[in-house]
C-alpha cells in the first residue's frame, strides 16, 4: 500500500516541522520503502544546502515509525504507536543529501521482543547508497 501527503499523518505521530517522510512506496509485514525530498524548509538543513546527518537518522527512525504505523493499521488500531529511539548503532553517512534530492529508504524490522524492536535502514539517492543504520526502538 502507498501513502503520501496527509495520509502520512495516519502512520506517524510526528507533525510539521518534524515530518521527515514524504511517502511510503511499499509497506510489507516487516519492511517498508519510504521517500523524503530535501526542501529548504527542512528543520535539519545546513547553510551549505545539505541536510545534517542527524536529519538522516531522524528520517530513518521515522521510516521505522511509518512501518509500525502500517502494521497498526493492518491490525485495525486507530492510532500509530509511539516509538522512542533506544540506541543508534553502526550509523554510516557516506554523504549528506542536497537540497532538491529525493532520499529513498528501506527499513526492516529483523527482531522484536516485548516492546523492543531491532531495525536496519539503508538510504539511497538514485543508485548511490548514502547512509545505513541499526536502530533499537522502544514501541509503546
Amino acid at each position: 500500500m502507498k501513502y503520501q501527503g496527509a495520509d502520512i499523518k495516519r502512520l506517524i505521530p510526528q507533525r510539521f516541522p518534524f515530518i521527515m517522510v514524504n511517502s511510503i512506496e511499499e509497506c510489507g509485514t516487516d519492511s517498508a520503502a519510504t521517500t523524503l525530498t530535501i526542501r529548504s524548509d527542512n528543520y535539519f538543513m545546513l547553510t551549505d544546502g545539505t541536510m545534517a546527518e542527524t536529519g538522516l537518522i531522524e528520517h530513518m527512525a521515522q521510516s521505522c515509525s511509518a512501518l509500525a504505523g502500517c502494521q497498526a493499521l493492518s491490525k485495525k488500531q486507530e492510532k500509530p504507536p509511539v516509538g522512542i529511539i533506544g540506541e543508534v548503532k553502526h550509523f554510516v553517512c557516506h554523504r549528506r543529501p542536497k537540497l532538491g534530492e529525493c532520499v529513498h529508504t528501506i527499513v526492516n524490522f529483523y527482531m522484536s521482543f516485548g516492546q523492543v524492536t531491532m531495525a536496519k535502514g539503508i538510504s539511497s539517492i538514485g543508485e548511490e547508497q548514502i547512509a545505513e543504520i541499526d536502530l533499537k526502538i522502544f514501541i509503546q
